[in-house]
């Protein structure tokens, strides 16, 4: 075991530095009333490192501390877990996660992280649906732009459901769905396309 504690680190990649990543899908119905549940606990962007524990099922991340699941309530357990290096909204449900390393955009995406939302299920307003990129300043994560928008409708429905990410020879980004469908991105004198 290399690491443990990471609940659904389904988005890995490594950084232009050569350090591990993961991007983990926190669980859902954490708390006792809607308005809980619709903001806990967020999703992550972990930097994954040997022998740390991250929590899961034990523990799970608010404001850079963890906390206990109701199910175990074990404090000792949660003061020794790696707290998240970056949280997103809860129930951004985080899949994808692909360092740029590419020369079609410009050069402040280069060594960001691109971060596909695959969007909530059961948050009041939903959320997500999108692809973000997050911004780091010296080897850290400290803040999160949209990146490519509009699968999520005014309404609340969805016109696909962001999954994987992908870089092109030419530094395009694609970007699956599980609607079936995948998307080039690229970069072009007027703006990303």
């Amino acid at each position: 075991i290399y690491a443990s504690g990471l609940r659904n680190a389904s988005g890995l990649d490594f950084d232009e530095h050569g350090v591990l990543w993961a991007v983990v899908n926190q669980r859902d119905n954490i708390g006792p009333t809607q308005a809980v549940t619709d903001e806990r606990p967020p999703d992550e962007l972990v930097r994954i490192e040997r022998g740390a524990d991250y929590g899961f099922p034990y523990c799970y991340p608010l404001h850079h501390t963890m906390l206990p699941n109701p199910e175990f309530a074990d404090t000792h357990r949660c003061a020794a877990a790696h707290p998240a290096d970056f949280e997103f909204q809860a129930h951004s449900a985080p899949l994808g996660l692909l360092f740029y390393r590419g020369r079609n955009f410009p050069e402040r995406y280069h060594g960001a992280a691109l971060v596909a939302f695959h969007g909530s299920w059961n948050r009041s307003t939903p959320t997500g649906d999108k692809v973000v990129a997050v911004f780091f300043k010296a080897g850290r994560p400290v803040k999160v732009e949209d990146f490519a928008t509009g699968w999520l409708q005014p309404d609340g429905s969805y016109a696909g459901r962001p999954v994987g990410l992908a870089l092109a020879r030419d530094g395009s980004v694609y970007v699956s769905d599980d609607s079936g469908f995948v998307y080039r991105i690229r970069y072009t004198a007027g703006g990303a396309r």
